[in-house]
């Protein structure tokens, strides 16, 4: 018998996130002769930064190219932004040897094909409401959040929660 989500919860200290369709809606705008445009939901910024203030260990690993997603997510202070990553697998192996990650430890937020594997290895794999089906079915807990609406927010505050690290005082200072 399988623990639920929010006892795994407990054991969590390393966090890894894809970016499009997690931390956005998957509404790109496209500007001629420009990058491609996203928008962030600033919730999901906020919660980022606090687990990062509280010592989590937090990687992105996208396929995506933007300096714009790079620089947004220091500025939430992660430090681990894997750009352009066509295989994530390949990306997340070397990290998880780099750092000795126990993989029972791990959170993984996807929502489409190429996250697959990764979350097939991870002790927490989470989606948003509009993921994939595929992913749907791999997942322990999928949030009641679509991507880009809120759910990296919906994760992170009830892994603090469950931790009782949610609504402290130093967390009153963005």
């Amino acid at each position: 018998m399988s623990m639920n989500y929010k006892t795994r919860l407990k054991d969590i200290d390393t966090l890894i996130f894809d970016v499009d369709g997690v931390f956005t809606d998957n509404t790109l705008y496209i500007l001629e002769g420009e990058q491609p445009m996203r928008k962030m939901n600033v919730k999901d910024g906020y919660a980022l930064q606090l687990v990062a203030k509280k010592g989590y260990r937090i990687a992105i690993i996208t396929g995506g190219r933007s300096e714009a997603v790079r620089e947004r997510f220091e500025s939430l202070g992660v430090r681990d932004i894997f750009l352009g990553s066509s295989n994530k697998s390949i990306v997340f192996d070397a990290y998880v040897k780099e750092h000795g990650i126990d993989l029972k430890k791990v959170l993984y937020m996807g929502d489409d094909v190429p996250d697959l594997p990764v979350m097939r290895q991870v002790g927490l794999p989470c989606c948003p409401q509009d993921a994939t089906e595929a992913v749907k079915a791999i997942c322990s807990y999928i949030s009641p959040i679509d991507g880009g609406r809120g759910c990296v927010r919906d994760v992170l505050e009830q892994m603090l929660k469950v931790k009782g690290e949610w609504m402290v005082d130093t967390d009153h200072v963005w």
